[in-house]
């Protein structure tokens, strides 16, 4: 995970495009760009495509990855995801959510039939903090536009322009933004929920464990202030969360399938010090401050969680996420956790085994 990776690049291996065409023939392709489009709350006499298409696109997701290679997909860089080259078109493109920064921009996807308001996702993307950008989201936005939910990619201020708090401000701005602006797009703004891949990860988890408290990570200066970034749901994969704890991890319990040869994040130059401003080691109460299980405890709600990682992870520890399924059960919170077997960092294993069950807990947050 250690190597210079240029800012908004989308540096992972792409889907197959057997796989993507699957999941975008699932659901009616958007009318794409940025020019105005039909009216967000025009009702459409089809319903939206059931549970059933996406689980015949992942399916197919099965087939296409079993030729793959296995290991880390996580690219010069690492700690990414598995995003995908290119996806249906964005029904609204570069909407910018704040103007500190050009970073600050999202795009929009809502569903082509059914009835406004729709239930959101908001996908944050990986890249070690310092990597990837919104366009990697793309197969995952066609799964939840399959199931007639929007989805929102966004951009944030990467480590290499802003250290921490800043992404995370800029993530739960983006919330604050979608939720004001919920009826221009036809959103519904009681029904949000975050997905994120390893550093999107941490980030919708922050999301997920801050929503209701106040604290630094929401920065009036972003706009929107006083408008909640709660959201209903979080679908965390392989995300990191107690960075002190990262290298002590694999030292107890290294996975056999990575041969001793697993990320380090002590050092100055890991993703994680660039990410706080300085050796994680150094400063105990950033990296704490960066962690979502510190929020747990004082939170008054908590959205469900979906929590998935491998077994054979090279550059996140899996007791990351088991120590945040932890927490979040101890608080009496709504979340499941899976550990895949022989899964690595951003492995398409656990797309295809987990895009499921995620949907099925976004059904039961969204009730549709």
């Amino acid at each position: 995970m250690n190597g210079t990776t240029p800012h908004r690049r989308s540096f992972h291996a792409a889907l197959g495009a057997l796989a993507l065409a699957s999941l975008i023939a699932a659901c009616s392709a958007s009318t794409g760009g940025s020019a105005s489009p039909a009216a967000p709350g025009a009702a459409g006499s089809t319903p939206a495509a059931p549970a059933a298409s996406v689980a015949a696109a992942v399916a197919s997701l099965a087939a296409d990855s079993a030729s793959a290679p296995a290991g880390q997909s996580g690219g010069a860089g690492g700690m990414g995801g598995p995003g995908a080259a290119s996806g249906p078109a964005a029904t609204y493109s570069n909407i910018a959510y704040a103007s500190a920064s050009p970073s600050e921009v999202l795009d929009l996807w809502t569903p082509t039939t059914g009835t406004a308001p729709f239930p959101l996702v908001v996908f944050v993307h990986g890249g070690a903090f310092k990597g990837g950008d919104k366009a990697m989201e793309a197969g995952n936005v066609a799964s939840v536009l399959a199931n007639g939910y929007a989805a929102a990619s966004l951009d944030y201020r990467l480590s290499g322009e802003a250290p921490f708090p800043a992404a995370v401000q800029d993530v739960k701005a983006a919330v604050r933004f979608l939720r004001a602006n919920a009826a221009k797009y036809g959103l519904d703004p009681d029904r949000f929920a975050a997905w994120g891949e390893s550093a999107g990860g941490n980030l919708v988890a922050m999301i997920g464990t801050t929503g209701d408290q106040a604290t630094n990570l929401d920065d009036p200066a972003l706009g929107n202030a006083g408008v909640s970034s709660a959201v209903q749901g979080v679908v965390d994969w392989y995300g990191p969360t107690d960075f002190l704890q990262m290298d002590a991890q694999f030292a107890a319990a290294p996975p056999a399938a990575c041969n001793g040869q697993v990320q380090s994040h002590d050092p100055a130059d890991s993703p994680e010090s660039a990410y706080l401003g300085a050796a994680i080691q150094t400063v105990p109460d950033r990296a704490k401050a960066a962690n979502p299980i510190a929020y747990v405890a004082t939170a008054k709600k908590l959205p469900a969680f979906s929590i998935a990682a491998g077994d054979a992870d090279c550059m996140v520890p899996n007791q990351q996420s088991q120590v945040l399924q932890g927490a979040l059960k101890a608080a009496g919170a709504t979340s499941t956790f899976a550990l895949v077997p022989g899964a690595g960092h951003g492995d398409q294993a656990i797309t295809t085994s987990q895009t499921p069950v995620a949907l099925a807990m976004l059904a039961s947050v969204f009730g549709k």
